[in-house]
């Protein structure tokens, strides 16, 4: 978990993307490391094994973070996941612009690059992480409105892509071969995904129940 205040989030995004908290609101976004698949997604998915299972990460996700809003029962706080969306169809809360305004990871865009290739090909943006490459996830954000800490200071993320010939690899990587996983690699990585974990996402949604051993009564 990385801590930040709303207003660093809601200063670099259009007003249509903006959180409904005061600017010195205390927020934390959460990303789940290589080892969560092992310490937390299988045990999950064991002790559910009774009950219904639709999607095992954001129901496991789900879980662990509702634990951690139990520890503070004399606070308010907040949960937006990564995967809910707006009555327009927007994401709750644009992951990668929080995980980069936190410091946790550096989001590299298009316009990080000086001499761009690329003229009106489409390209996207990609968070890397300094230890752990691209092989992570960014989860969801954990909000306390009755805390405000204007005191906070900012920290940068880390730069760990810093050429300019590793950024144009990366976002190209990212934007037209990102089934691959190359991307994930554009650094020296302490930790990636298992092969089992590879195994799981590279696997259709609808099959990945038969690699965790559930039945299709399950979903």
């Amino acid at each position: 978990v990385f801590l930040w205040k709303v207003g660093w989030y809601n200063a670099v995004l259009q007003p249509a993307f903006h959180l409904p908290y005061p600017d010195d609101t205390l927020a934390f976004v959460v990303l789940s490391t290589p080892s969560m698949f092992d310490k937390a997604l299988k045990p999950f998915v064991k002790k559910e094994r009774l009950k219904i299972i639709r999607d095992p990460v954001d129901q496991c996700v789900s879980h662990h973070l509702s634990c951690v809003k139990e520890k503070f029962p004399d606070q308010k706080v907040d949960i937006i996941f990564d995967y809910e969306i707006l009555p327009s169809r927007k994401p709750k809360f644009l992951a990668q612009t929080a995980a980069h305004v936190a410091g946790a990871a550096y989001y590299y865009q298009r316009k990080d690059v000086k001499f761009d290739p690329w003229g009106k090909k489409k390209i996207y943006g990609v968070c890397i992480h300094p230890k752990y490459g691209g092989w992570f996830a960014i989860r969801g954000l954990l909000v306390f409105p009755d805390i405000q800490v204007p005191f906070l200071e900012q920290s940068a993320p880390v730069d760990c892509v810093s050429s300019e010939e590793k950024r144009i690899e990366l976002l190209e990587q990212f934007s037209f071969h990102w089934q691959d996983g190359r991307y994930r690699d554009i650094i020296e990585v302490k930790e990636r995904y298992s092969e089992e974990q590879k195994a799981y996402f590279a696997t259709p949604p609808a099959e990945r129940f038969r690699l965790l051993g559930l039945t299709p009564e399950a979903q």
